[in-house]
């Protein structure tokens, strides 16, 4: 199991490996606002737990457990953004999907999932509580 901030470092890998052939440790750590050695340091540990292959000033490679894990996260962190939008949040939803995303358990996050799919499978019942939330105001 990862900790936050590793899974932060392989959701940047993962991002970065959609867009570019090359990932490199200057753009994570630009991406991520921190210094080169902290980012040398994640990736030496997501090496050893086999979510990437690394060696120094070499290429970083995602191994398929990092691909499948690092979807995993960048999914994640959509579905709360879009969770957060349905619930009709006044917030940063990025920067509060970040937020929630490292301590809810798999089994809320597959229930804010099947709430989601609902709700964006019945727009009846979305816009009865996009009305609700309105009247509120």
């Amino acid at each position: 199991m990862l900790t936050p901030s590793l899974e932060d470092y392989l959701e940047e890998i993962y991002r970065f490996s959609l867009s570019l052939d090359t990932v490199r440790v200057t753009d994570i750590s630009k991406r991520l606002k921190v210094a080169l050695p902290s980012v040398t340091k994640a990736l030496y540990k997501l090496r050893d737990e086999s979510y990437i292959k690394y060696e120094r000033y070499g290429e970083i490679k995602l191994t398929d457990k990092g691909k499948e894990f690092g979807d995993y996260l960048v999914t994640r962190n959509q579905l709360l953004q879009e969770f957060l939008a349905l619930i009709c949040s006044k917030c940063n939803f990025a920067a509060e999907a970040e937020a929630m995303e490292h301590y809810l358990s798999t089994a809320t996050i597959d229930a804010i999932k099947t709430l989601v799919e609902f709700m964006q499978g019945n727009p009846f019942w979305q816009q009865a509580f996009k009305d609700f939330m309105d009247l509120k105001d």
